[in-house]
């Protein structure tokens, strides 16, 4: 469609490049924290519900700093907003090192709730960069080219959840002959020094982690960025009014809870639904991780389609896709229901990019604004996980294992954002 409009300027292919490394950076963060909800509700003896409670502290941050993130970078600019993010997410990382010391679920959360402070402050900004540089008609092509970038960083935190926390926590390997964790029926004095040792393996990474964003703090802030990627100053009362009566936009930011809800859901209960079936947590991470490279796959893919199909219509496909492999995975007991899980992750590769170039897109000046709307809708992440771990909780649901059950949310989620897709071609008030 646009195959003779290049996705980047040549002299804003730097910038491109660094930005672009940030969406890593945070897929990263969002897909080593997954795991830990299975990890924590091992190593702390609590349900799935409480454990759930890591999703609600991360993705909770995304709400409550979206805002103030976009009023910080209205006032200044997207590099320096891009530099408290990154200085936010080192702090929240690094909380991890007196929060394993003090053994303290909530401090856990707390750290995590800080962390993605930075990761607000970073996708609020980093999205709509990406998107002014260069031509309005490739920018959702340009954003999902990014954000085919944010999967490797997943990948990587997917890795080392796996073969670095998830395989050598003790806690996992404590099992009777039928496979069955027996962790909580061991002597309290053995349980203490496990979970010292499970903790510890935990905080490493984190506090790694604090370090190399330490690092991309002192880059930044050292380049200079491009004029086009400046912020448009509005009025906040009059760009919040605009925001709400633009009916694209505001389907928009709903469409976008659904996703990010689905999305955590399929990749933090993923593990739930392996151990249903008699697998290991670091077996069954192995599972989330094709998952992600179903996703990564899927991204390039669907960047790819965009130059020939629209990409409202190409949302709407991939969501009925999504809808029906996840049917599978709720009326499919087995290893087949844990293969259309694992598959669904390629349709809901372009969903986040797509949704969010659709619904910016129309926003004109109110592009930060707008911005910081779309980012508070990861707050799905926040609400949903708690309510599925808690229909994971109840054992059954009729003639379904609840594990299986639970996974109607995200078939709900698919319905949204497959209406969401119908309605925004219909509408045609951009082209992509």
């Amino acid at each position: 469609m646009h195959s003779k409009i290049k996705i980047v300027d040549q002299k804003n292919l730097f910038p491109f490049i660094l930005i672009t490394s940030l969406f890593a950076l945070w897929g990263f963060a969002n897909d080593i924290t997954n795991p830990m909800v299975a990890a924590f509700r091992t190593i702390m003896e609590i349900s799935n519900f409480k454990a759930s409670l890591i999703q609600f502290a991360f993705y909770g941050g995304y709400a409550t700093m979206a805002i103030p993130a976009a009023l910080f970078i209205q006032k200044y600019s997207y590099k320096k907003g891009i530099l408290l993010g990154l200085a936010l997410y080192a702090l929240g990382a690094l909380l991890f090192w007196p929060a394993a010391q003090y053994q303290m679920f909530g401090i856990f959360l707390g750290s995590l709730y800080i962390l993605t402070f930075g990761l607000a402050f970073l996708e609020t900004t980093a999205n709509p960069f990406i998107l002014s540089l260069g031509a309005k008609e490739t920018a959702t092509q340009r954003l999902n080219l990014a954000q085919a970038f944010n999967p490797m960083g997943s990948l990587l935190g997917m890795f080392v959840a796996s073969k670095l926390i998830l395989a050598a926590l003790v806690s996992d390997k404590q099992r009777n002959a039928a496979g069955e964790l027996i962790f909580s029926t061991l002597d309290e004095t053995t349980k203490a020094a496990i979970r010292t040792n499970d903790l510890m393996i935990i905080r490493n990474p984190y506090v790694a982690l604090g370090l190399v964003v330490i690092i991309m703090f002192v880059v930044i802030a050292m380049i200079k960025m491009p004029q086009t990627g400046q912020v448009n100053k509005v009025d906040v009362k009059g760009s919040i009014k605009r925001l709400l009566a633009n009916s694209l936009y505001r389907e928009g930011v709903i469409a976008q809870v659904f996703y990010v809800a689905a999305q955590i859901m399929c990749w933090t209960f993923i593990i739930q639904y392996a151990e249903n079936l008699g697998i290991d947590k670091a077996t069954a991470q192995n599972y989330n991780i094709a998952a992600m490279f179903a996703f990564l796959i899927g991204r390039f893919v669907s960047t790819f389609l965009m130059k020939y199909i629209n990409a409202r219509k190409l949302l709407m496909w991939f969501a009925i896709a999504g809808m029906i492999t996840i049917s599978c995975t709720i009326l499919i007991e087995g290893m087949p229901g844990l293969y259309s899980l694992i598959a669904t992750s390629a349709f809901m590769s372009l969903m986040f990019p797509t949704i969010y170039g659709i619904a910016l897109g129309t926003v004109g000046n109110d592009d930060t604004m707008g911005s910081a709307g779309l980012v508070m809708a990861i707050v799905g992440g926040a609400l949903m996980p708690p309510l599925q771990g808690a229909i994971i909780d109840l054992g059954r649901v009729a003639f379904l294992p609840a594990v299986n059950a639970s996974f109607v949310l995200p078939l709900i989620s698919f319905c949204v954002i497959t209406v969401y897709g119908y309605r925004s071609y219909k509408k045609r008030l951009i082209v992509n």
